[in-house]
């Protein structure tokens, strides 16, 4: 059990686990292939970035055939070195989740999120998603909602 999933079982959401397997980090596009390998569209499953915002760590979550919006995320914005952001969530990079991280960080979604009923994230190793309600999501997390992803 992660800290991703004991953090929806606290919370008592309807969430449901999927796992996968045969995906490796480092060939291609991780999340996309994740997605595929689920048999889902891209756009439902999403990505968790940790990004450096004027010094600060932030979490950016955005669709996974889709990549974070530098200029719209805001000023000073590069994504995190994987060391820092392994550290900062407790979780190793492919396996990142929004949720139970071990310092919550400012949290940012991608508003194409509540074209969903449901959407999948990281539960916090790889090879295990977490599906759930986006506004489920936004609401453990304490998320902003916004447009931070364009086309890759």
């Amino acid at each position: 059990m992660t800290p991703a999933v004991e953090a929806a079982k606290r919370a008592g959401i309807a969430f449901d686990l999927h796992e996968y397997q045969g995906v490796e980090l480092g060939e291609g596009d991780y999340a996309v292939a994740v997605a595929e390998a689920l048999g889902l569209p891209p756009a439902r499953l999403f990505k968790t970035l940790v990004a450096s915002v004027d010094g600060q760590l932030a979490v950016f979550v955005v669709p996974a055939d889709r990549q974070l919006d530098l200029r719209a995320a805001g000023k000073r914005v590069m994504l995190a070195d994987r060391a820092a952001a392994e550290r900062a969530t407790g979780y190793v990079v492919g396996g990142i989740s929004p949720l139970g991280q071990r310092k919550r960080l400012p949290t940012t979604v991608d508003e194409s999120m509540l074209a969903w009923e449901t959407i999948l994230v990281s539960a916090g190793r790889r090879g295990l998603q977490i599906e759930l309600a986006p506004a489920d999501l936004v609401a453990l997390t304490d998320a902003t909602v916004a447009a931070i992803a364009k086309l890759a």
